[in-house]
């Protein structure tokens, strides 16, 4: 075997290989032994088969095999004799000429192919106690907690029909059925029957709920509406339709008393136990916050004090994987980068900017893992994928079965466990200094929330 560096190009590194036909022929023979205690061939008892006969029936597929084996072999043995750590799987280009192929196969000629690699840079690690960080902290007020117990008597407001000959006013619920048209054609999902529409809520198209004021129980009326530019359906962003209603009932809302009896009646003790749980709900929420606006920090401090070359494919192709997801989304929507008030260089440079520092970040928190054996067990991995499960009602078996046979969804459900924990070993290090702000600064948006 035969084994020459031929290109040294920052971490691209590329070897032009040379396996003798006389190993892949004894890799062969090996091969074909195996097979020649577990083939049944009629006309010879197990065992008994001629080492030619075998090698007539099987030696293209055993060469072919050993081909494989040989590659893998000598792959791994580069990589393990130069200490590298590899970006990507190595990339093997084989003879083009069939010819030269056809007479490998045959074992008449030694087999010679380049195999290119990129690799990972060293990562000099900073000490993480020369970090500082402020962390934002708030506390679930009174008043957050009265505003969340509103919200859930709102969610739980009894209603009663109303008098024979009223009409529907804000905050009614009335029953509809319509049938909707763009153009006088009806279209995909514009008709329904008997839904509930709560006249104030704003959860239908803007314009469709004002409309409704006034009208009556078994009243009809044509209610004009503009799908909003950025409707999810692309087909009907932006479309004008018309919706041909028709009342079924009007039912006006009852008065909640928040009290005792209405905690019991939601499975609660009593209304100060409601308080409390609504309190941690709110509390836990602004926990989540606040961590994120750290490890958001801890991200930027990371990215950098931390300079060291990155492997272009890698950087490619996490763009490449960006780049895919924000024209998806803005061709759902039907947005155009001159809606955005920007354009297509523009993004592309923002966005491939991201993609490095998303790759840079990738690389220092795996470094950083293995330094320090931070690993996540397969015991975590099994509840992180059943929580994720059990938020897709109906759909249980289905999605065990992908993560059972999809490494990159289990690769998916590890990464974060991996990154968290990584997280929180540096922020045990550092110097966090924590801060109490209200909540409308602790929610406050980031000024560059794309790259986070």
């Amino acid at each position: 075997m035969q084994v020459t560096e031929t290109l040294t190009d920052g971490l691209r590194r590329e070897f032009r290989v040379v396996i003798p036909a006389s190993e892949l022929d004894s890799k062969v023979s090996e091969r074909l032994d195996e097979l020649k205690g577990r083939v049944r061939i009629n006309g010879f008892r197990p065992g008994k088969v001629p080492a030619a006969h075998l090698r007539r029936m099987y030696g293209r597929s055993a060469m072919a095999e050993a081909i494989e084996a040989a590659m893998r072999d000598v792959n791994a043995k580069i990589v393990a004799d130069n200490n590298f750590r590899l970006a990507l799987q190595p990339k093997v280009t084989l003879p083009e000429d069939e010819k030269s192929v056809e007479a490998v196969i045959e074992g008449k000629s030694d087999l010679a192919y380049t195999v290119a690699m990129e690799i990972l840079a060293p990562i000099d690690v900073i000490d993480f106690k020369t970090v500082e960080l402020t962390r934002l902290t708030a506390d679930a007020t009174d008043e957050e907690v009265d505003e969340g117990l509103k919200r859930i008597a709102e969610q739980n407001r009894p209603f009663a029909a109303k008098a024979e000959g009223t009409k529907a006013e804000s905050g009614d619920r009335v029953t509809i059925s319509f049938v909707g048209t763009i153009d006088d054609v009806p279209f995909e999902g514009g008709s329904a029957e008997d839904v509930a529409v709560l006249i104030g809520s704003n959860t239908f198209i803007p314009g469709f709920e004002d409309q409704l004021i006034g009208i009556g129980v078994g009243e009809n009326r044509k209610i004009n509406v503009t799908f909003p530019e950025n409707y999810p359906a692309a087909h009907l962003a932006g479309k004008a339709a018309v919706f041909d209603v028709t009342a079924k009932s009007i039912e006006a809302p009852g008065e909640v008393k928040i009290d005792d009896d209405f905690a019991k009646a939601l499975g609660m003790e009593s209304l100060d136990k409601l308080k409390a749980a609504v309190r941690d709900r709110i509390q836990r929420e602004h926990d989540s916050v606040s961590k994120q606006r750290v490890k958001r920090a801890l991200f930027d401090a990371l990215d950098e004090r931390h300079k060291f070359p990155l492997p272009p494919a890698l950087v490619e192709q996490e763009f490449e994987n960006l780049w895919k997801t924000l024209t998806s989304e803005m061709q759902q929507s039907g947005r155009s980068f001159e809606d955005e008030n920007t354009t297509e260089e523009k993004e592309r440079e923002e966005y491939r900017r991201i993609a490095d520092r998303r790759v840079r970040l990738g690389l220092l928190l795996d470094e950083i893992a293995r330094k320090n054996e931070i690993t996540v067990s397969e015991d975590e991995v099994r509840r992180a994928v059943m929580e994720h499960v059990r938020q897709y009602p109906g759909r249980e078996k289905e999605l065990i079965e992908m993560f059972r046979t999809n490494p990159e969804a289990i690769a998916s459900i590890r990464a974060p466990l991996i990154e968290n924990k990584v997280t929180d070993f540096i922020l045990a290090l550092a110097k966090v200094t924590d801060k109490k702000v209200s909540r409308e600064e602790l929610y406050k948006p980031d000024e560059d929330e794309k790259a986070a």
